[in-house]
């Protein structure tokens, strides 16, 4: 699939998630996630998972760049990548990070990719095509 991103836009942001990755907190599942999003503002927020012995309180990489992107004033989404070391290949966003991006973008261009390079490029509305929304647009 076609982005709108340039070849150096989607290079950076893969760079800057995989960066985020080798900061990630993974005791429990080794599991190591970065993820980067785009602001429409051009400027890169990055993010890792951050794992809790409460399982359920784990934040995941693509919910903490949102928030990196949101603590910075920035709220226009353009684009997002994921990147996780895995053998099975690129990894997408959970259930509860595709809604989370919905809220900012339901059309966001998600990069997903791993560590040695391989890479998908989908829209968010097909991985999660009817989102939850309160109609408040």
């Amino acid at each position: 699939m076609e982005t709108a991103l340039s070849e150096q836009q989607v290079t950076d942001l893969v760079a800057a998630a995989n960066e985020a990755r080798l900061h990630a907190y993974a005791p429990y599942s080794r599991f190591s996630v970065g993820a980067a999003v785009l602001g429409t503002n051009g400027e890169i927020y990055a993010g890792c998972n951050v794992e809790n012995g409460s399982f359920g309180l784990t934040l995941c990489a693509e919910r903490a760049a949102v928030a990196h992107a949101i603590t910075h004033g920035c709220r226009d989404l353009r684009a997002l990548a994921v990147v996780a070391e895995t053998n099975n290949g690129p990894v997408t966003p959970c259930g509860a990070c595709r809604q989370v991006l919905a809220e900012f973008n339901p059309m966001l261009t998600v990069i997903c990719a791993t560590e040695t390079g391989r890479m998908s490029v989908l829209r968010l509305d097909e991985l999660l095509p009817h989102h939850f929304d309160l109609g408040r647009r």
